[in-house]
């Protein structure tokens, strides 16, 4: 098996791989379609994973070649000394001794992050993958206590200056097109989705239950007691009268023949037409004397009538017993219902025939209002402190609330991660430079070596 074969366990590079440093679910294998749910995604070794760890097992091949380097190197001093090959001898195998324990001791840390070394079961080894779900939890803990706490996004948010920002990107034109857009798009979505009979229904209930609820003849009889004392009932009045004339004018015969036909058997017919024509130039005469004259008699008595009405409607109990009456009688017909949901109707329609014109009065209106939102926020202070302070408020709650439930994502992801697959990932992408701390401890144990067997030397001496 060659090193890509071995590199290449449980990752299937090709047109699917995910990109450098990129995490992508782990391949499973076939389930049928009654398979439970999967669980959250693990924490996958892929192809980009696989070529960091050809360079890991270079750091490696590196960091024991100095080490085997440092060995030899003391093998030949300890001879050379044991020869005596000089005072120098000494020094070299003090400083390869310690290089090598210096090597050993990073070999050890190092390889107990991941694995056992060699094997054993020595304590406090394989700490990444027996420690997982520890370190998850240990992650999200540290997560919620130093970033999703109120005084942390509070100032985060305040530093930001939200408000003035996006005050000065709504004031550009082009800005405010694409706000009032999608603004529309989601409009006619949401439109879309909801379902005219659920949305009558409910419209049709709420009014029905607020009509109900509410009182209606004393609203009414303070709006006619104004009408009346503003005088603005006359222009009714008038164009009654005047319509009324006018139908008597057009059907005399059909007042007559009314008039006639509800005369006793026993008159003589001339006589019924004698009384009908009479009964009509009188009716006619005073509908006209109506129209003509504002200051008729029968006028003054609709003034009174309306006036006498618009109290009681006020005041009289039984008057408005009877309206409520006559009011839930309305409200409980088909028709009247059929009316109240046929109203979602025509605004949807309106609505929708609004939101998809460029310029209609709705988005016009919109685009109008976001300009000059995006100028206040820019220039007002107070709408400033406000919007940010609503923002903040928003956010702290949020964090407060719901840290929990967003810390136990980190908990419950790390939770779900394959421990060996964890283990290989996380040494794919950081065992580069831990590699690079075995070397650092060949070296820096073999200057310290060195230090420590010249100062005792010298002081010694």
């Amino acid at each position: 098996m060659n090193d890509r074969e071995r590199d290449g366990q449980g990752a299937r590079p090709g047109a699917g791989d995910s990109p450098a440093g990129a995490l992508s679910p782990a391949p499973s294998p076939p389930t049928p379609r009654t398979a439970s749910p999967r669980p959250l995604a693990a924490f996958a070794y892929t192809a980009a994973d696989a070529e960091k760890s050809r360079g890991v097992r270079r750091m490696k091949a590196t960091a024991t070649g100095l080490l085997l380097c440092v060995a030899v190197i003391y093998a030949l001093a300890t001879w050379g000394k044991a020869e005596g090959a000089g005072a120098w001898a000494g020094y070299v195998a003090a400083a390869a001794e310690a290089g090598m324990v210096g090597a050993l001791a990073d070999w050890f840390a190092v390889t107990a992050l991941f694995k056992r070394p060699m094997g054993l079961p020595i304590p406090h080894t394989a700490i990444i993958p027996t420690k997982k779900d520890q370190l998850g939890a240990t992650l999200g803990a540290f997560v919620g206590e130093n970033f999703l706490s109120a005084d942390v996004v509070r100032g985060r948010l305040r530093a930001l200056g939200i408000a003035g920002r996006l005050g000065a990107w709504l004031a550009e034109p082009a800005h405010a097109d694409r706000v009032t857009a999608e603004l529309a798009t989601a409009l006619r979505g949401a439109l879309t989705v909801l379902r005219d009979s659920d949305v009558q229904a409910v419209v049709g209930e709420a009014i029905t239950r607020r009509a109900d609820a509410a009182e209606v003849a004393p609203g009414i009889g303070k709006t006619l007691e104004k009408i009346v004392a503003d005088g603005a009932h006359r222009r009714a009045v008038d164009l009654i009268c005047a319509r009324a004339h006018d139908w008597l004018v057009f059907h005399a015969d059909s007042v007559m023949d009314a008039v006639q036909g509800g005369a006793p058997g026993w008159t003589p017919r001339f006589v019924d037409r004698k009384v009908g024509e009479r009964v009509y130039r009188e009716l006619l005469r005073f509908v006209t004397e109506m129209r003509d004259m504002p200051g008729h008699p029968a006028r003054g008595a609709i003034d009174r009538f309306l006036t006498d009405f618009a109290a009681d409607l006020q005041a009289d109990t039984d008057t408005r017993a009877r309206v409520e009456r006559l009011k839930s009688d309305l409200l409980a017909r088909p028709e009247v219902q059929d009316v109240i949901a046929s109203a979602w109707s025509a605004v949807r329609t309106m609505m929708l025939a609004a939101a998809e014109d460029d310029r209609s009065e709705l988005r016009l209106r919109a685009r109008a209002s976001l300009l000059s939102l995006g100028g206040r926020l820019v220039t007002d202070g107070r709408l400033q402190a406000k919007v940010e302070g609503w923002v903040e408020d928003a956010a702290a709650y949020v964090v407060t609330t719901y840290r929990g439930e967003i810390t136990s994502l980190i908990t419950d992801t790390v939770a779900s991660w394959d421990a060996t697959q964890t283990s290989r990932k996380i040494e794919a992408n950081i065992g580069r430079d831990l590699q690079f701390i075995r070397i650092n401890g060949t070296v820096v144990g073999a200057l310290a070596g060195l230090a420590i067997y010249t100062v005792s030397h010298a002081l010694g001496g």
